[in-house]
């Protein structure tokens, strides 16, 4: 399916995606606040600047976008039909780069965990609830 907008409008669309601030962040960043958790956002620090370190827990959360991760049977990760070798490509290497940093982290003694757009903005409470699992189940987490 060709594209439904002509290239002007495609790369001004295109432009006003940003790497930070998405409303899935934004929703997980509440609810870690809501919960009492302490945490910092964005550590340049770190490989791959993860969208929430919690530092005492030796711990980072990545809220993936379906899209620019690729999320596997998510019909949001859908590429497009124009262009398709550039997305292909740019798809893969974010990709091939998120494992990449999610090793350097592990290999750094960090527990790292992904979330995705797509479980946060449908039921926020049950993708924290799955994170918050996790870091009970790997003897991460604290009382709070």
């Amino acid at each position: 399916m060709p594209d439904i907008f002509d290239k002007k409008t495609r790369s001004y669309i295109m432009s006003q995606v940003h790497s930070t601030g998405s409303k899935a962040e934004r929703a997980v960043f509440n609810w870690l606040q809501k919960k009492g958790y302490k945490f910092t956002t964005h550590s340049k620090n770190l490989p791959g600047k993860p969208d929430v370190v919690l530092a005492d827990r030796k711990t980072v959360i990545f809220v993936h976008g379906c899209f620019w991760h690729h999320h596997r049977n998510c019909p949001a990760s859908e590429l497009p039909q124009s262009n398709r070798d550039y997305w292909l490509r740019k798809i893969k290497k974010n990709s091939i780069r998120d494992k990449r940093n999610a090793a350097r982290l592990r290999r750094m003694g960090w527990h790292v965990f992904t979330v995705w757009e797509c479980q946060v903005n449908r039921n926020v409470d049950k993708a924290m609830r799955r994170i918050e699992k996790r870091l009970y189940q790997s003897n991460v987490c604290h009382e709070i």
